[in-house]
């Protein structure tokens, strides 16, 4: 242990952490072409892990030079050092969320909106808590609008496949998707405004020039993803380039927002400009940028699974809806095996993968079995996906186990289920840093779930990954009267 007296006492054996930095400039080059080319993101971290036999270890993480200045982090990988991230007394917040470095303040309105707050800047407590009211004078519009966009979405599916024998499920998520949020915040059908249906396209522009450098589409042979890397980590992509289409999204929000705003304005005393840029954030950023992710890895994990979990979730869904007259808040909860395969979904494959946190204090971050000493200042990164899969925790936990969550014991651990940037059992507040849509996530995924197999017996995808999230394609589709749709293999 330290001699620090500054420093809390710990149990366990304090040991240095292992790993380097490498060379100014050539060491965080070396480490971004690894994690992008030459191993892969999950290869990358599982090979530091064998080679220092520790969880907790330095490197550094992308974009690095010349985009980030400084791209050292220390990495927690088990289920006990990443809950560090969490506590805001600990670790601090300001101007992390997208990691070691800071998109232009372009892309917001010149605003530093309430992601790249912590939660200690009086700014976060006003704007957090403006979000968390918006969502719940709505939450009585959350399953009836969500309803009517499956609806669409399933439509369309069907008609696709009908005629094509496939159906890509990315781009009829993200209409859906877009549509949902929109109506949701602005009470209007996005296509009944000057945006039409261009609404996806113009977030995905301006999500894409500010995610750029964190991004790869993975090609081969690695000499392209070398001409890659040089594209997307040498410069920033210039705000210029997206500016009439965020000045579209900022008049449509402006104008059919206007109620929001108006709250914004008089309970929460946030400037009506300021407040937009916020909304616009939350609506295209948090909200439909997570479900672009979100609902197409939840289609590939549940098709993934087979058809014997089809069955039982399909029998679940049509006994408990009947019983419960519909699709309700009251059915919902009663579905455990459908809540539960949810669960195991942002468990084993977590949306926002990463966390990123400086320590605010010289602070002892425990793992498993030994305790590691972080200074005031240095930046601390979690990777979700293997602190959800922590073997120390979970029993086969590279496995999809679909009732893992069901019955006393699997309650207990939806305290190590860290996908909203927080415990699943801890709720979002004006004080930490949960996403505040963290509830309606797991409501909307149900929803999507119980409207899946109220209308069909099983289904088949073909499964791959496209910069940031899960590219899923139906093959095969099964109505509930088992007579087969459609099949293509």
């Amino acid at each position: 242990m330290s001699s620090s007296s500054s420093l809390p006492s710990t149990k366990l054996p304090v040991k240095p952490i292992p790993g380097d930095y490498g060379l100014h400039f050539f060491g965080p080059i070396r480490d971004r072409l690894a994690f992008f080319y030459n191993e892969g993101r999950d290869k990358f971290f599982a090979n530091r892990i064998q080679k220092y036999q520790s969880t907790v270890f330095k490197t550094n993480m992308p974009p690095g030079p010349p985009i980030a200045s400084c791209s050292h982090v220390i990495c927690l990988l088990d289920a006990i050092s990443f809950s560090v991230l969490f506590d805001a007394s600990k670790v601090e917040k300001r101007d992390v969320l997208d990691g070691t470095f800071l998109p232009s303040l372009a892309y917001t309105g010149g605003h530093r909106v309430c992601a790249y707050l912590d939660p200690s800047e009086p700014k976060h407590t006003s704007l957090k808590s403006f979000f968390l009211s918006t969502l719940a004078a709505r939450h009585h519009k959350f399953i009836p609008f969500f309803r009517i966009g499956l609806s669409e979405l399933f439509n369309e599916l069907e008609a696709q496949m009908s005629t094509k024998k496939e159906a890509y499920f990315n781009t009829l998520s993200d209409t859906m998707s877009f549509n949902y949020v929109f109506r949701l915040f602005c009470n209007k059908n996005p296509s009944e405004t000057k945006i039409g249906s261009q609404g996806p396209k113009l977030v995905d522009k301006w999500l894409l020039f500010q995610l750029a450098p964190l991004g790869s589409l993975g090609l081969s042979p690695k000499i392209l993803g070398y001409f890659e890397d040089i594209l997307l980590r040498t410069f920033r992509f210039p705000f210029l380039l997206v500016k009439s289409d965020y000045k579209k999204l900022y008049d449509v929000f402006y104008e059919f927002g206007s109620s929001v705003l108006d709250e914004a304005e008089n309970k929460f005393g946030i400037e009506r400009d300021e407040a937009c840029h916020n909304l616009i954030f939350l609506a295209g950023f948090n909200a439909y940028g997570g479900m672009k992710v979100l609902f197409p890895g939840l289609i590939k994990w549940v098709a993934l699974a087979g058809q014997t979990l089809h069955q039982r979730l399909a029998d679940e869904v049509r006994a408990v809806t009947k019983a419960e007259g519909g699709v309700t808040l009251s059915a919902l909860n009663k579905m455990v095996l459908a809540k539960s395969v949810i669960y195991e979904y942002l468990r084993i494959d977590p949306p926002v993968p990463f966390q990123y946190g400086k320590a605010k204090v010289d602070l002892v971050v425990e793992s498993h079995d030994v305790a590691f000493e972080i200074k005031k200042g240095e930046m601390i990164f979690g990777y979700q996906p293997f602190a959800t899969k922590d073997p120390k925790i979970f029993v086969n936990p590279e496995e999809f186990v679909a009732d893992r969550f069901v019955g006393e014991e699997g309650e207990k651990l939806l305290k190590y289920v860290y996908w909203s940037n927080e415990r699943e059992t801890e709720d979002s507040t004006a004080e930490n840093k949960a996403c505040a849509g963290k509830d309606l996530v797991v409501l909307l995924c149900r929803v999507l779930l119980v409207e899946l197999f109220l209308r069909y017996d099983t289904f088949r995808v073909e499964a791959s990954t496209f910069m940031f999230a899960p590219s899923v394609t139906f093959k095969s589709l099964t109505k509930a009267s088992s007579s087969t749709l459609t099949v293509h293999d």
